[in-house]
């Protein structure tokens, strides 16, 4: 005897979150990006008030000094100069990301790495910071990319990881909250347990 199609379990399932997470943090690193380039081109163009707005949203992540900061049509981008690397880098793995690694993979790299990344990054500040050697727009853009680039391996697993476990949470809680009904059959009058809720007393 044959189960119904209905109660057939497909044997290869393709997991699509993986692949969903990576577009949502792809749009939203491009957003980001459009927004730090828009401001100066906004103000250009004659539209100051949606200019000022995206360079206040960003004086919450940015110190903003003029001199730090590169600039586009005679205006600053809405962040400095080393926060715009750490975007653009950022959004340079995330893009190459799934030619680089699986969509799927939840294990993160030894913390070493993230250390040697963000070395860089902390020299060029510190000496710079103590008057040993002045940095430029080039070492800020370029450290702060090199550190981007290297947080897109710590930040996808993570994600993947937090998208993976809250379906399962979520298939978990519907069904505890589902009746659980016996499914019973009744031959000859009499009613019994299904093989359908026994497997193994298939034929």
């Amino acid at each position: 005897m044959f189960a119904p199609p209905d109660q057939y379990i497909p044997q290869c399932i393709v997991d699509r979150r993986p692949v969903m997470v990576w577009l949502i943090a792809v749009t939203g690193t491009v957003l980001l990006i459009a927004l730090i380039l828009g401001a100066p081109l906004a103000l250009a163009n004659g539209h100051g008030v949606l200019g000022l707005i995206i360079y206040q949203a960003f004086s919450y992540l940015c110190h903003q000094i003029p001199e730090r900061s590169l600039f586009i049509a005679g205006h600053p981008l809405a962040v400095c100069s080393r926060c715009s690397g750490i975007y653009a880098g950022f959004a340079t793995a995330l893009l190459f990301y799934p030619l680089l690694t699986s969509l799927s993979q939840t294990e993160t790299p030894q913390r070493k790495w993230l250390l040697i990344g963000a070395l860089p990054l902390a020299l060029d500040f510190s000496l710079g910071f103590f008057g040993i050697w002045q940095n430029a727009h080039v070492s800020r853009f370029a450290t702060g990319a090199l550190l981007g680039a290297v947080a897109v391996f710590y930040i996808m697993p993570g994600l993947t990881d937090l998208s993976l476990r809250w379906r399962s949470l979520a298939g978990r809680t519907s069904e505890k909250t589902q009746p659980q009904a016996a499914s019973t059959t009744k031959v000859n009058g009499a009613s019994g347990p299904s093989d359908y809720s026994a497997p193994l007393r298939r034929i």
